[in-house]
């Protein structure tokens, strides 16, 4: 569906001529009764249709036996029938001239019943043929403050606004919670949209369609799973373009799934990395709970959204001062030494007991008077290594605080008349809201007012984080003119994928071919199939050697006992190859031996891991971070989307331990930080040209050395010929 189509039928959903319910019923606490109820109580204006055969009239109102009986052609079906009357009841509808529908039915096959599936593939062909706009099914009705249609089942009293946040999520009772908290916030919200299943439309449709509403700033929506990341990424590219911001909760992925991955890339990636490492580059905001997502809405309509890491902020009290000095290393953000000048300004209007530093602990001096703090905030604003400024103030809840409210009020005028960098209040501790605090809220529209130093703190990263992701989207990657030998490895290479019918992973001979064809240094090494053929192999690259099992279904070799190292005798290389075989019996693999790998033995530098996993929603991401055998247990990893620009590369690494490691830890040797970063650009070129074919690329260790860097092992796991089939290529999946 093409989205031009799909903001049609998003449009048809929203603002229809009238609603028709479906299977209406005045049983009390039914779903339709509370539908009939929210349609009327929140004014609906166009007609309120209900169709039953059973009944001839409901609530006073005619009640009609068919699509055909009533007074003008349906537009929008509020469907509340059993799931196997709906498909047949969304054609009916449809050739009456019905646009769009909300299914609040289930049953089909969400719970993995192979029965209630067929209704479900049934629904969804009837949807394709129809062409309607169809939330749901499984879904709890929508909200569309612009039109007053509620077709909510929520029982609470709403309230209808026009701007500035858009909901849209798979559960209604997660988008439900939300809308409360933002209530309890004084931030309204204009469209809250549930839409279950997404048989039919699809978060990416309705973020789509909100691009287009101009009172909108945020879109935040719960997301499960993504069924076509494409989609999804038109849908964000177009929010970002017409200056929406997005913010996302989505679900993460189980730890049996990522144990269950063949290679230790799939093991390590857990769809919230993958989900940050390709939306995150679309501008979305990931938020791990509603109250981030909250704060971060609560930042993003009222402050608008910082760019920086660097942080001013002036506290009331020692303690808060501590609490955000701890908030923002946690968060990866910095409080950076004041400028000299903003020293000097701060010493002449502050008293000599104040501590000068940042952030400022101004105390009572800071109280003394509106001037005084007024010219804190103006010389930390004029601060040139500060990009956000944080004042410590709660809003008040009730009549009384005459400085607290005085503060909060010049503050807003302040920035609404001459700030030009983000300023924002933080709270001690998270708070309710009263009718009050709300309606001081109201009258200072320029400042946010946030919860607690760390959800304060992380909200400000989450969104920074935005901001950097995005400038790395956009920094130049280096073309990479392919030669006559890369272009026959990688048709090679998709040929393999046709015969199998799973992911199939090839030994560690084929899989660095893979890999010195697009540039990676490899140790001397040989395939050996005997003991003689072993310590001849030794003898020619030069003791010590290494000596591992190559086989394609052996993935993992240092469980399985199939690596010896620190080899130094014939006598040592015959022992160990006979070793590594018993071991194999031991450990009960039955597969086919293709010999052993001896290869020299790389002494010193820091080990990495390097690796490409595809996430079964967002496609491939890339991986670099501490290598070895700890690999899983210390995850020292970050995650990236292909392809990869040298600023990407060095963002990624720069979020791990094994950065420091490379500079010289405590005295340590500086490594070639060069081979490591141009080593994961070659790891985007390889996803670039081999992307509809590879499942995982392990690369553990790449030992980054003084000078240079080489891949020790390697495992490339490729894609079987009936997944490529099923699962067409994307581009838009690595964004």
């Amino acid at each position: 569906m093409d989205i031009e189509n799909s903001k049609q039928k998003v449009a048809a959903l929203v603002a229809p001529r009238n609603a028709v319910l479906v299977g209406a019923s005045d049983r009390p606490g039914s779903w339709a009764a509370r539908v009939w109820r929210n349609l009327t109580r929140y004014e609906f204006p166009g007609p309120i249709y209900l169709v039953n055969p059973r009944r001839t009239e409901l609530w006073d109102q005619p009640c009609y036996p068919d699509f055909k009986s009533l007074p003008e052609p349906p537009d929008h079906l509020v469907v509340l029938v059993p799931a196997p009357n709906v498909p047949e009841l969304l054609r009916s509808g449809a050739a009456a001239g019905a646009r769009s529908a909300t299914v609040f039915s289930s049953g089909f096959g969400e719970a993995g019943d192979a029965e209630t599936a067929r209704y479900g593939r049934q629904l969804a062909a009837v949807i394709a043929e129809t062409g309607l706009g169809v939330s749901g099914p499984n879904c709890m009705g929508n909200v569309c403050a612009k039109s007053r249609l509620v077709t909510l089942t929520e029982d609470r009293p709403l309230s209808l606004h026009m701007g500035p946040v858009a909901l849209a999520g798979q559960s209604g009772g997660v988008i439900i919670h939300i809308n409360r908290a933002l209530e309890e916030r004084g931030i309204p919200v204009e469209y809250l949209i549930t839409s279950g299943n997404e048989t039919g439309l699809t978060v990416a449709d309705y973020i789509a369609f909100f691009a287009g509403e101009p009172e909108l700033k945020i879109i935040i929506v719960y997301v499960e799973a993504i069924a076509d990341i494409a989609r999804f990424s038109r849908g964000c590219r177009i929010a970002r373009a017409a200056g929406k911001s997005i913010v996302a909760i989505k679900l993460g992925q189980s730890e049996a799934g990522r144990q269950a991955a063949m290679a230790h890339t799939g093991s390590l990636a857990g769809s919230s990395q993958a989900f940050d490492a390709v939306c995150g580059e679309l501008g979305v905001i990931r938020a791990d709970t509603i109250d981030d997502a909250v704060e971060i809405t609560e930042l993003m309509v009222h402050t608008g959204g910082p760019t920086g890491r660097r942080l001013g902020a002036m506290t009331l009290s020692g303690a808060f001062r501590g609490l955000l000095l701890d908030a923002a290393e946690r968060n990866r953000l910095s409080f950076p030494p004041l400028d000299p000048a903003t020293v000097a300004k701060l010493q002449s209007v502050l008293s000599v007991g104040s501590l000068i530093g940042n952030p400022i602990d101004g105390g009572f001096a800071a109280l003394g008077s509106a001037d005084t703090f007024m010219a804190c905030l103006e010389a930390l604003h004029a601060d040139p290594n500060v990009d956000v400024v944080l004042l410590q103030e709660t809003l008040p809840r009730e009549p009384g605080s005459a400085r607290s409210e005085n503060y909060i009020r010049i503050t807003d005028d302040y920035v609404a008349t001459r700030a030009t960098k983000p300023v924002s209040f933080v709270t001690l501790a998270s708070h309710s809201q009263t009718d009050y605090s709300r309606a001081l809220r109201a009258r200072t529209p320029h400042v946010s007012l946030l919860q607690e130093a760390n959800k304060a703190l992380r909200a400000i990263e989450r969104v920074v984080r935005r901001s950097e992701l995005e400038r790395l989207a956009q920094s130049m990657v280096p073309a990479a003119p392919h030669d006559g030998a890369l272009e026959a490895m990688i048709l090679h290479t998709k040929a393999l994928t046709k015969s199998g019918r799973g992911p199939t992973p090839l030994n560690e001979a084929n899989s660095k071919r893979i890999l010195r064809a697009y540039g990676f240094a490899l140790p001397d090494e040989t395939l050996a199939t005997s003991p003689a053929e072993a310590v001849e192999a030794a003898q020619r690259i030069g003791y010590p050697v290494v000596l591992k099992a190559a086989a394609a279904q052996l993935t993992h070799k240092s469980e399985a006992g199939a690596v010896a190292l620190d080899l130094s005798t014939a006598e040592e290389v015959r022992s160990a190859y006979a070793r590594i075989t018993e071991n194999l019996a031991r450990h009960g693999f039955s597969g086919a031996l293709d010999g052993m790998m001896v290869c020299q033995q790389v002494r010193g530098g820091v080990e990495l891991a390097l690796g490409l996993a595809r996430d079964p929603e967002v496609g491939l991401v890339a991986m670099a971070g501490s290598g070895g055998v700890l690999l899983e247990l210390t995850k020292d990893v970050a995650f990236c989307a292909p392809p990869i620009s040298r600023e990407k590369a060095i963002d990624v690494l720069e979020r791990t331990r094994a950065m420091q490691l490379m500079r010289g830890y405590r005295g340590g040797p500086a490594l070639d930080m060069d081979a490591a970063i141009g080593a994961l650009m070659a790891l985007g070129r390889l996803a670039g040209d081999l992307g509809d074919v590879i499942e995982a690329v392990d690369i553990n260790p790449f030992t980054v050395l003084g000078r240079g860097g080489m891949a020790l092992d390697a495992l490339v796991v490729l894609r079987g010929g009936e997944q490529n089939r099923s699962t067409s290529s994307k581009p838009d999946a690595t964004c």
